[in-house]
């Protein structure tokens, strides 16, 4: 229940400050996808049917406010959190680098997918001029992810959802 309760005021605040950003910037490229941060979060550390199920709530609250195709956003963030979960079961450290890459080529990915799914495949032979947008919001995105990553453990371990690890209650027993 608590990570329900976490997660939705995260998305929340996130829906909310992208589309408040989008008002104030012109250039939609300096907007964090902050949604798909939290995306490869539960993917990285969390592993159940529960946050898989968070993902598509999370894709489909972004489709509720911005989507043109419903159950696109959130079927991307469902892959999202899946790549994710998938690259944390076959790596034995998860920790911010991994995860600011991951969301660096999410951003990448889960644009051209929407793309190629809502226009056609043929429609990504001509997203050259949009690319340097693309990767400049994606690079935006994953120089801002360790920070968010912070936040999200911070307030886990504030919530009691987390437990330290066995090193860390030793070196802290010591």
């Amino acid at each position: 229940m608590r990570l329900i309760l976490l997660f939705s005021i995260f998305v929340i605040l996130g829906l909310a400050l992208e589309s408040a950003g989008a008002r104030i910037v012109s250039m939609r490229a300096l907007i964090p996808n902050l949604i798909i941060i939290l995306a490869v979060d539960l993917g990285l550390r969390h592993h159940g049917v529960l946050p898989a199920v968070l993902a598509f709530a999370m894709g489909y609250a972004t489709d509720a406010l911005a989507g043109s195709h419903p159950g696109l956003n959130a079927f991307m963030m469902t892959m999202v959190f899946l790549v994710s979960y998938e690259v944390s079961t076959r790596l034995m450290v998860a920790n911010a680098g991994v995860g600011a890459t991951l969301v660096f080529f999410s951003v990448i990915a889960t644009s051209l997918g929407t793309i190629a799914i809502a226009n056609g495949f043929g429609a990504l032979s001509s997203t050259g001029p949009i690319l340097p947008g693309l990767t400049l919001q994606a690079f935006i995105t994953a120089i801002i992810a360790p920070f968010v990553f912070a936040m999200l453990a911070a307030t886990k371990r504030l919530t009691g959802m987390t437990e330290p690890s066995s090193r860390e209650r030793t070196v802290r027993d010591r």
